[in-house]
C-alpha cells in the first residue's frame, strides 16, 4: 500500500483563491473559487489518497491540522502571496504529526526551491513544475534521489534532481471529475461571470503564447501545447453530466482552449450530442468559423485576455495580438450570441496615465458583457518579474494587503503604484456606470431572482473591498507626504519579495 496521502489546497486569508487552480493568486473583490485541478490529477493516481480544498469548504487551519494527523504524506500547493502562511501551517502540522512527510508544489517553489526549503524545516522536499508522477512515485516508496523534478536536503545542502520531462500522454491521467465527485462539494465553487453551480476542468496543458506576465506557462505547464484526445474529453463530459444533473455550466479552464482550429471543431462535434452549456478561455486570434462551431456545440461564454488598449503595451508583453484583431473577434463573438468576460491589466510595462485612459476607452468600445480589471503582478519566474527587477520597478511592500487582495507593486517613473490601484476602481466605475451596462445588469436582475440576489451580494462585497483599498491608498499618500517622498521604491526591488507577507497574521 502507498503512503496515506493528503493533497491540500490550504486555508489562508479569508476567501483567498490562491493555489491549485488560480493563475492569479489573490482574494478577489468578489468571492470566487477555481477548482484545484492540478491537485486532483495525482489524487486520482494514488490509492487511498484524498483531496482537501480548504478555502471554498471553509475548513479552518485547526481543522486542517487535525485532519493531517491521520496521514503519512502531505502535498501542499502554495503560492507566492500565500507562502509565509503556508509554511507556518506546515510547521504546525509537523509539530503534531512528526512522522508525516511534507512536499510543497506550485509555481513559487518551482522558481525558488532552495530558498523555500531553507525557509521552512518542515518541508521535506519540493516538486518543480508538473508534479503528478513525482508525488505518486514518492507515495509508492521510490527514494527521493531517484525521483525526477524534486529538490530536497542532502548532507547539509539542497540537492536538485534533474527536471522531469513534460508529461505527454494526457489521456493516461485520471478524470478529475471523479475526484471532484468523491472529495468536493461543487456547490461551494463560485465565479461571478459563470453560471452557478459550475464545474471546471482541462482538456490541454501548456500555452505556446509568450505573454511575459503569465505565470503557469513560465513556471509549471510550459509553452509546449499538449492535448487530450477529443474522445477522452467527451467521455469525461458525459460522465460529469450524470454526476451533477443540477450543474448549470462546465468550464474548460485550459490556458487557451481553442488555440488550434481543427482540434476545437473536432471536439465541438463530439460535445454537441451531450447538449451541455459550457464556457472556455479564448484568444482574440480565434476566427469566425471556430467561434461558430463552439456556439453550435453549446458554448455560452469566453474569458478573453485583452489586457490593454495600447498597442505598444501589447508588444511589450509579447501578447501576439493587435487591437484591430481584438475588435473583429469581439464583433464576431457578439454576432454569434457568445458572451465575453474581458480581462484587463493595469500597470504593465509602458503604462502611463494616457495608456490607462486608452485602455478604459478601448474596453468601452468593445462593450463586452463583464470585465475583470487587475493590477499587474510580477510573480517570480516570469519575464515580467525579471524586467521589474532589472529596471528597479518593484515597489516596497507586499503584493497583497492584509486580506490577500491585490496591491500594485510595480512602479514606473511618473506613475506611482497607488495611482495604478486607484485607476482600477476608476476603470470599473467608468465601465459599469454607463447606461448600456446598467441596462444589462438591471435586465438580468429583473428576470432572474437568483441573479438578483447574487448581484446584490457581489455589489456589497465589491464596495466593501473598494472602501478598504481607498483608505489604504490615502493612508500611504499621507505617510509619503509626511516623509517628503512620494516614491516608494526600495532600491533593488528584491527585498520586496522577501519581506514577510501580511498572511503571517493568519492564525495558523
Amino acid at each position: 500500500m502507498p503512503l496515506k496521502t493528503l493533497f491540500l489546497n490550504p486555508p489562508s486569508f479569508e476567501n483567498f483563491d490562491g493555489g491549485a487552480g488560480s493563475r492569479w493568486p489573490a482574494t478577489r473583490e468578489i468571492e470566487s473559487y477555481w477548482y484545484p485541478v492540478w491537485l486532483a490529477y495525482p489524487t486520482g493516481m494514488i490509492e487511498g489518497a484524498k483531496l482537501l480544498d480548504a478555502p471554498p469548504h471553509y475548513v479552518s487551519a485547526e481543522q486542517t491540522i487535525e485532519t493531517a494527523k491521520e496521514y503519512d504524506f502531505l502535498v501542499l500547493y502554495t503560492s507566492t502571496p500565500g507562502f509565509p502562511g503556508d509554511i507556518r501551517l506546515a510547521q504546525r502540522i509537523k509539530d503534531v504529526n512528526p512522522k508525516i512527510k511534507i512536499a510543497f508544489v506550485g509555481p513559487h517553489v518551482t522558481v525558488l526551491p532552495e530558498q523555500s526549503l531553507r525557509d521552512c524545516s518542515a518541508i521535506d522536499f519540493v516538486v518543480r513544475k508538473e508534479f503528478d508522477y513525482a508525488t505518486k512515485e514518492f507515495a509508492e516508496g521510490k527514494p527521493l534521489d531517484q525521483i525526477l523534478g524534486v529538490s530536497y536536503r542532502k548532507n547539509g545542502s539542497v540537492a536538485h534532481n534533474a527536471d522531469r520531462p513534460q508529461l505527454q500522454d494526457l489521456d493516461a491521467l485520471p478524470h478529475v471529475t471523479d475526484i471532484y465527485q468523491r472529495d468536493l462539494d461543487v456547490r461551494r465553487y463560485n465565479v461571478p461571470f459563470l453560471l452557478h453551480p459550475y464545474v471546471s476542468l482541462y482538456t490541454t496543458r501548456g500555452c505556446p503564447a509568450q505573454c511575459t506576465f503569465c505565470l503557469w506557462p513560465q513556471t509549471t505547464s510550459g509553452h509546449a501545447w499538449r492535448k487530450r484526445s477529443t474522445d477522452d474529453v467527451a467521455r469525461e463530459m458525459a460522465k460529469a453530466k450524470e454526476y451533477w444533473p443540477y450543474v448549470k455550466e462546465f468550464f474548460f479552464d485550459d490556458d487557451t482552449f481553442n488555440i488550434q482550429k481543427a482540434r476545437t471543431i473536432e471536439l465541438c462535434e463530439k460535445l454537441k450530442p451531450l447538449k451541455l452549456t459550457w464556457s472556455c478561455t479564448s484568444r482574440v486570434t480565434t476566427d469566425y468559423d471556430t467561434l461558430k462551431a463552439m456556439k453550435e456545440a453549446g458554448c455560452r461564454l469566453m474569458i478573453v485576455g485583452y489586457e490593454s488598449g495600447d498597442q505598444q503595451i501589447l508588444k511589450n508583453i509579447k501578447k501576439g495580438a493587435t487591437l484591430e484583431r481584438a475588435r473583429q473577434f469581439t464583433k464576431d463573438a457578439h454576432k454569434l450570441g457568445l458572451v465575453i468576460h474581458g480581462d484587463f491589466i493595469l500597470g504593465l510595462p509602458g503604462e502611463t496615465r494616457e495608456t490607462i485612459k486608452n485602455t478604459i476607452a478601448f474596453a468601452k468600445e468593445l462593450d463586452v458583457e463583464t470585465i475583470q480589471v487587475s493590477v499587474a503582478h510580477a510573480y517570480p519566474g516570469t519575464e515580467l518579474y525579471d524586467y521589474a527587477i532589472k529596471n528597479n520597478f518593484l515597489a516596497k511592500g507586499s503584493m497583497v494587503d492584509e486580506g490577500g487582495h491585490q496591491l500594485a507593486h510595480i512602479e514606473y517613473p511618473g506613475l506611482p503604484a497607488d495611482e495604478v490601484l486607484e485607476s482600477v476602481h476608476r476603470f470599473y466605475d467608468e465601465y459599469y456606470f454607463r447606461p448600456k451596462a446598467i441596462f444589462r445588469i438591471v435586465r438580468k436582475a429583473v428576470f432572474d431572482s437568483d441573479e438578483r440576489k447574487r448581484l446584490y451580494k457581489e455589489a456589497k462585497t465589491f464596495l466593501k473591498v473598494r472602501s478598504m483599498r481607498n483608505k489604504l491608498v490615502k493612508e500611504k499618500a499621507r505617510n509619503a507626504s509626511r516623509n517628503g517622498n512620494g516614491h516608494s521604491s526600495n532600491g533593488s526591488g528584491v527585498e520586496a519579495e522577501a519581506e514577510p507577507s501580511p498572511q503571517e497574521t493568519v492564525q495558523v
